[in-house]
């Protein structure tokens, strides 16, 4: 191929980048936040996954529904999407800018496609269930935010082997991680999940109030993941070290604000942390991240 073609190639490359980084900046200030303090390549990476996932969300989260989409167009939609996203790796060029990004993405860090095929499971799932029991509960955390974090694992994995044991312990964080992060989700958007999209999602709530005792529960299983998540973030890469372990104490810093919040106002309003709090965050993560040692026992 000519240079003059690959420069074209590569400029394009940048800015489908550049597209999928403002979605980040668009829909999360904390991820955001966090992104900024991973190696450049990571960042891409992680804000190509992002983008392809908040699309997905947007289909099934009211955005399609808003532009007077109906229920079997939107599921039509959400369909040709998973397709699309799944054969994506295997083109070098997409019209659609975040599903080159993306493609690029998979590409080099080797995304499995059952994660991805899991993800869409889960987000199918909000187009036709609205309450779960344990098991569906499990199911559906595993899908919409496991995933995610063992995809973000490749990402961080993609120029740094590991050893078997390593893996698997990063793994087991990756999820737990994700898991977390899903579950501080849905306490924070317990009123629009319900008022708005008619979703209840932790068992035992529908039709029902929250507790102080229920959350009380929900906070300290999330407490347990996330700290199931920061004992192995020693075992990561510097390129991702920091910026993994913002996000931890980002919703840390969450929980803890739920957590003090009486569980009738969680209904009512959306728990957010500050920015000047979360610049606090990040600067302590930056210090702390370096001198993280890897967990006894390996």
């Amino acid at each position: 191929m000519p240079d003059a073609f690959e420069a074209y190639l590569s400029r394009y490359d940048h800015a489908c980048a550049k597209a999928a980084q403002e979605i980040i900046l668009a829909y999360s200030t904390s991820f955001s936040l966090a992104t900024r303090a991973l190696a450049k390549q990571v960042r891409i990476d992680i804000c190509n996954l992002y983008a392809m996932v908040r699309i997905a969300d947007e289909i099934v989260d009211g955005t399609a529904a808003a532009a007077d989409i109906n229920h079997e167009d939107i599921s039509a939609e959400l369909d040709a999407y998973e397709r699309a996203v799944l054969a994506a790796p295997g083109k070098r060029f997409h019209t659609d800018p975040v599903l080159h990004a993306y493609a690029a993405t998979a590409r080099r860090c080797g995304f499995d496609p059952d994660h991805v095929a899991a993800f869409f499971s889960s987000m199918r799932r909000d187009l036709n269930q609205a309450s779960y029991d344990q098991g569906g509960f499990d199911d559906y955390v595993y899908g919409s935010a496991e995933v995610i974090g063992l995809l973000c694992l490749s990402v961080f994995l993609a120029d740094h082997p590991v050893t078997d044991e390593d893996r698997a312990r990063l793994t087991a964080g990756a999820r737990s991680l994700g898991a977390a992060f899903q579950k501080v989700n849905f306490l924070r958007d317990l009123a629009e999940d319900t008022d708005v999209l008619g979703r209840t999602y932790f068992p035992g709530l529908e039709g029902r109030e929250l507790t102080e005792e229920r959350k009380v529960e929900l906070v300290a299983d999330i407490r347990q993941d996330l700290a199931d998540a920061r004992a192995v973030i020693p075992l990561l890469p510097m390129s991702a070290r920091i910026g993994v372990l913002a996000a931890t104490e980002l919703f840390r810093e969450l929980t803890d604000r739920i957590d003090a919040l009486p569980a009738a106002e969680l209904s009512e309003r959306r728990v957010s942390v500050p920015g000047p709090t979360k610049a606090v965050l990040l600067a302590r993560a930056a210090a702390t991240a370096p001198r993280l040692t890897p967990p006894k026992g390996r």
